[in-house]
């Protein structure tokens, strides 16, 4: 699989349960549409299976409001949260929304997926 990203322990479950169907990168590998594979950042033997259906390029502050998340994610919150990953990000920032599929439901749209 060409495209892969990797996710933190405490998210990973997220990923695989189908609750986490989005994510928001900066100055990383561009995503494009189609099969990806979250790889857990603590345990590289665990990896999801992901159809990406959606990419949007947009400020960090526009994120929240786009993913309908601000009343879970206010913008200090949002900029608290990313700084755990990337230190120098500020609001203006412009990052990739990647959206997916849950890991159950890419596999049915293509049943040859291995994980």
């Amino acid at each position: 699989m060409e495209q892969e990203l990797h996710v933190v322990a405490r998210l990973f479950p997220s990923v695989v349960s189908g609750a986490k169907r989005s994510t928001i990168r900066w100055r990383e590998a561009d995503i494009r549409l189609g099969l990806m594979r979250y790889v857990c950042l603590d345990d590289p033997d665990q990896t999801a299976v992901v159809r990406v259906v959606r990419v949007t390029s947009m400020p960090l502050a526009d994120a929240a409001e786009y993913l309908g998340t601000e009343t879970e994610w206010p913008t200090q919150a949002m900029l608290d949260g990313m700084r755990e990953h990337y230190p120098d990000i500020e609001l203006h920032d412009i990052v990739q929304v990647i959206e997916h599929l849950s890991p159950q439901e890419s596999k049915m749209q293509s049943p040859d997926i291995v994980d």
